[in-house]
């Protein structure tokens, strides 16, 4: 164990997908803290969450183990088993200061886990502020984090979450604007409608993420102020993509590619771009190999701590070439309350995706597509499906898909262009689905093992509170219009 534990701040933001932060060059979001990280520390630019989906993203985040190894863990708006250890609570163990602001693990039920708090610590969420728009949270991040310090026993080391609620919907529509942001500046996404109300709804997205980097700000300030920067582990990132269609909840690149900062005092050699393929399961063994202390034999993620300590840019492990990520069930969107489980492995080369009920709605059944977040972005598809410039835009994101996709990333991060009944890209086709066969039997994956259809019987918590709920709405527009989520 070193002479000196270091800290921890994880800060999350809910729904920020990658390039989306001004250190990738993206020029509608300024997030000059962010940036600061990266500068100081080390920028990946091939970070992965483990699912497109809130809690069986932070879930693998907090076991180091992936979705479909965390039983009811897996899923969105079920629970997190307690015989699945989190990294708080064995820092917690050997002495750490730990606890969260805001959104932990979630959402789900912290009483069916057999939990008897937050699986990301202790909440401080006592303080509240003004922000700059109606529809984000009152929640004053920083104060709370301060409120946390002050708790910290003399030499304790300390473990914080900061989750913030932006940029999750729903926005105030036109803040973006209103703040001075221009809608010539939007990059807008290749597989959404390139016209003033997508570029509007996107800077208001823009508008929260700026919001999430100015607390994240304040809490480097404070760190700073104490003395204890360079002894503490700051790792930035978002839980899933940008809550548009064909983005979260979806395993295409915009639905699962993050951004990533991480710093660590002069024990990380700043200014570096790594291009170390990583996904969430590789977080909690790097912070329990940085606290000096063994890392579960049952985690499946991998320290960063060797590709964070040498001074080298690039591909620095090259066993570190692929990533795996997959979703089930995420929003109450289909008749029988099923998912649309597939499967992903990402590749230097390309993106290839199993959907193992394709004859499902991916986005939910219509009309309400519940999958896909409400927004003027999806109303808007939705009204002009049929005008020549949306329809095939549409139905990529509405309509349903093959059993088996396939995308070159020299095509660019879109993921438009189905290259899976190509005879010319046969090959790469079947030894990717082989080799990510054999990595999900070896995990017990149990869509491998012909027992997928149990991820369907875990318990979906609003319709468990309110069964009678069930025979009136799908999707997530009407659970928000039922009072069962924010």
């Amino acid at each position: 164990m070193p002479d000196r534990l270091p800290n921890i701040l994880l800060a999350i933001s809910d729904d920020q997908a990658w390039p989306h932060a001004s250190a990738y060059g993206c020029p509608f979001v300024n997030t000059p803290n962010f940036d600061r990280v990266a500068d100081e520390g080390v920028l990946f630019s091939h970070a992965y969450c483990t699912a497109p989906s809130c809690s069986p993203s932070r879930a693998s985040l907090l076991t180091g183990r992936n979705p479909w190894e965390l039983r009811e863990g897996g899923i969105l708006w079920s629970f997190l088993p307690a015989e699945f250890d989190v990294y708080p609570d064995i820092l917690e163990r050997v002495g750490y200061h730990v606890g969260h602001t805001y959104k932990g693990w979630g959402p789900g039920s912290i009483e069916l886990s057999g939990r008897t708090r937050n699986p990301a610590g202790p909440a401080y969420n006592r303080r509240q502020n003004d922000p700059p728009t109606t529809r984000m949270s009152r929640n004053d991040y920083a104060a709370n984090f301060g409120d946390f310090l002050a708790a910290r026993p003399d030499g304790a080391p300390f473990c914080f979450w900061y989750g913030a609620k932006e940029p999750h919907r729903v926005y105030e529509k036109g803040s973006g604007l209103r703040a001075g942001k221009r809608l010539e500046d939007v990059m807008v996404p290749p597989y959404l409608p390139d016209c003033e109300e997508v570029r509007s709804d996107l800077l208001d997205y823009a508008l929260e993420i700026e919001w999430f980097d100015e607390h994240l700000g304040r809490m480097l300030g404070m760190i700073e102020e104490m003395g204890e920067l360079d002894n503490t582990i700051i790792v930035v990132t978002g839980d899933n993509g940008l809550p548009f269609p064909r983005a979260k909840a979806n395993l295409y690149e915009q639905g699962m590619h993050v951004p990533m900062a991480i710093r660590y005092g002069e024990k990380v050699p700043g200014g570096r771009t790594v291009t170390d393929f990583m996904t969430f399961v590789d977080l909690a063994p790097t912070f329990l190999e940085a606290a000096g202390l063994e890392i579960p034999g049952n985690m499946t993620g991998r320290s960063l701590m060797p590709v964070l300590t040498l001074d080298q840019q690039g591909r620095v492990d090259p066993e570190r070439d692929h990533v795996l990520t997959g979703i089930e069930r995420h929003a109450y969107a289909r008749a029988g309350n099923t998912g649309y489980p597939s499967r992903c492995i990402r590749t230097d080369e390309f993106v290839y995706i199993r959907n193992f009920e394709p004859e499902r709605w991916p986005a939910g059944d219509p009309p309400a597509f519940g999958d896909i977040d409400g927004s003027p972005t999806k109303n808007y598809m939705i009204a002009n499906k049929d005008a020549p410039d949306v329809q095939p835009l549409y139905e990529l994101a509405f309509g349903k898909r093959p059993a088996e996709e396939l995308y070159a990333v020299k095509d660019g991060y879109a993921c438009t262009c189905n290259l899976a009944d190509d005879e010319a890209y046969a090959e790469e086709r079947r030894s990717l689905w082989g080799q990510m066969e054999r990595e999900l039997t070896d995990q017990k994956d149990p869509r491998m093992l012909g027992a997928g259809g149990v991820f369907e019987t875990y318990p979906y918590v609003p319709i468990v509170q309110n069964p009678a709920a069930a025979d009136e709405f799908v999707g997530m527009d009407d659970l928000r219009a039922n009072g069962l989520v924010d």
